[in-house]
């Protein structure tokens, strides 16, 4: 008992220490654009943060921007309207490959380092496989998406023909989009597997149809920054990825503070109802998410915002092979940097659970 109040004790002399340090110095201003509105699973983590004071603790000042899908998103960043942005990798993939110039942007941190979309029917439809989607609509938030590359490449995968015999239809986010399958406006939604995981415990049956092997380690939301912020401003990139890593690991250690704290912040996105029931579903939903992010298939700790080269290099290769990319080289190292890895865990993480667990 002595021994985790010394510890407990540690920690907080230490982020008093820190916060006293930054407070002596204006905060760094970072703001970050997302491709569609937080949601609990994925917008805890930053209510999470700020309640913490752990943005802060590296000297930022965060703010959140949300925008209508990656491909409004990455010309921000392109043009350094805004400083980091979080969207999927293949609009950046593909203007390596249309014949423009590439977007000056590169991705530093992998937040989604296993393949979180997937399709989702319901299960009293009869599709069982992929290849059954075939003649059917499927649903997704915005046709301006950046996840229906790889969803067009799954089908394509299976034999079908996007636009041909299988089409997409913009339904709309979240509960627009449930209602759209609910209501048989569509046979299927490409959703990430959160969104999914929402509408089955809210209490609708479904089926999930997984994406081919191939695709299961692609690169998915990452942080992107401009390429000149690795040169002129990689200290930023490294207390932000190191910030964001933090309130991960708080995240996992104490889910009801941070789905707590994502209430507070977005009250407009407390359900009503009993409230112990609607506080054990946003748990589980954010356990599901972080499981997915932190850990491996076999339950081992991942390294924290870093990409799999090799694997990403494979995707890229079956996106091409079926069409939905076309032929030519992409320098994934340039894409996709672990320069900043280490720093993203140079920190106590014991020490920071036990400060979660007292949240």
């Amino acid at each position: 008992m002595k021994t985790i109040h010394a510890t407990l004790l540690k920690a907080v002399c230490s982020s008093m220490l820190v916060l006293d340090a930054v407070s002596a110095h204006a905060l760094d201003t970072v703001t970050v654009g997302l491709a569609i509105p937080p949601a609990v699973h994925d917008g805890a983590p930053y209510a999470a943060a700020d309640k913490m004071g752990l943005f802060k603790e590296e000297g930022l000042d965060v703010k959140l921007i949300v925008f209508q899908g990656a491909g409004a998103l990455i010309p921000q960043v392109a043009s350094k309207r805004i400083t980091f942005g979080y969207p999927t990798a293949e609009p950046v993939l593909s203007s390596y490959l249309n014949g423009g110039t590439p977007v000056p942007v590169r991705y530093f941190y992998n937040g989604v380092p296993a393949n979180t979309m997937e399709f989702a029917v319901l299960t009293s439809s009869p599709v069982k496989t992929i290849a059954d989607l075939k003649d059917r609509k499927i649903g997704v938030g915005a046709l301006s998406w950046g996840t229906i590359p790889g969803g067009r490449a799954a089908l394509r995968e299976a034999g079908l023909k996007p636009g041909e015999n299988v089409d997409y239809v913009a339904v709309g986010a979240l509960g627009a989009g449930f209602h759209a399958l609910k209501t048989g406006a569509v046979d299927a939604l490409n959703f990430n597997s959160s969104w999914d995981d929402m509408l089955e415990l809210s209490g609708t049956p479904i089926r999930r149809i997984r994406y081919p092997a191939v695709f299961d380690e692609t690169a998915g939301n990452g942080f992107i920054a401009h390429r000149d912020t690795f040169t002129e401003h990689p200290d930023l990139i490294a207390r932000f990825g190191r910030a964001y890593t933090k309130v991960q690991i708080v995240c996992q250690t104490n889910p009801a503070f941070c789905v707590k704290a994502f209430w507070a912040e977005h009250p407009e996105s407390k359900p009503q109802g009993d409230e112990t029931k609607n506080l054990r579903e946003a748990v589980e939903l954010l356990k599901r998410r972080l499981d997915r992010i932190l850990l491996t298939p076999d339950g081992k700790p991942r390294q924290a915002g870093a990409y799999n080269l090799p694997a990403v290099k494979a995707n890229l290769a079956e996106m091409q092979k079926v069409g939905e990319f076309p032929k030519g080289e992409v320098p994934i190292e340039q894409v996709f940097s672990n320069q900043f890895v280490a720093e993203f865990s140079r920190f106590d993480a014991a020490a920071l659970r036990d400060r979660a667990r007292q949240q």
